[in-house]
């Protein structure tokens, strides 16, 4: 049996409200895999852990706040391990923002990082969540995401066409594509809805494939695709 680690980055005090959503994740992640699944809290994380884990597959998870409320000191464990690992890797939302600072900035050598929104509401545009930015425009709900010719031709995206519709939930997004990276996927109003890094299995989507559904099943066959990709049948 193999092994995926979740990386949660949930901080200390959502944990217990986080318990029920990341227990279903790694339901899910079990049955897609055929694998154990282990969730490790994000500022337990170390490139000396992982190697002990040696794991097979790594997910990152959303955020549930926004990025001014972390200690950036807290990503350094995750950003060291990211910057070298060969291990299949899938950051999803908030991680896949972490990846495009982690691949764009020196965290070592700011205070904090910054929420990158996509844009302020227009007027008369409806407001998504009145308790959560409600200022800016946010993607919530299924989205049509446009996979280009890049996306068309990675294992990730295998059988899901040039388009298909995944779960949003978010108001930021990554504003500059990596060095190294390669753009897969869009929507009209977030450019990088999916990345790859060019030499190694190392993806990051804005969309959440976990919360996938009966009617709307892409983001159970991306997971299909990666764990097929890490556990050697990609």
């Amino acid at each position: 049996m193999g092994l995926v680690v979740y990386i949660g980055f949930a901080q200390p005090d959502e944990r217990i409200d986080m318990a029920g959503r990341y227990a279903r994740n790694v339901q899910r992640f079990e049955e897609l895999s055929g694998a154990l699944c282990v969730v490790i809290p994000y500022d337990r994380v170390s490139r000396d852990l992982m190697q002990r884990l040696a794991p097979d597959a790594v997910i990152m998870s959303g955020f549930g706040r926004s990025f001014q409320q972390y200690d950036v000191k807290s990503f350094f464990g995750v950003a060291d391990w990211v910057q070298s690992t060969e291990v299949p890797t899938l950051a999803i939302c908030g991680s896949h923002q972490l990846l495009g600072f982690i691949f764009t900035t020196d965290l070592r050598s700011v205070e904090r990082l910054e929420d990158q929104p996509m844009r302020r509401l227009r007027p008369g545009e409806p407001v998504a969540d009145p308790n959560y930015h409600p200022e800016f425009f946010m993607e919530r709900g299924f989205y049509c995401v446009q996979i280009n010719e890049a996306g068309c031709a990675d294992p990730l995206f295998a059988g899901l066409g040039r388009e298909a519709y995944f779960c949003e939930s978010h108001y930021c997004e990554v504003k500059q594509l990596p060095s190294g990276f390669e753009l897969l996927a869009s929507t009209p109003e977030c450019r990088i809805q999916a990345m790859r890094h060019r030499n190694r299995p190392l993806y990051g989507v804005q969309f959440h494939p976990e919360e996938y559904t009966e009617k709307f099943p892409a983001g159970k066959k991306l997971l299909e695709n990666f764990f097929s990709l890490a556990f050697g049948g990609g």
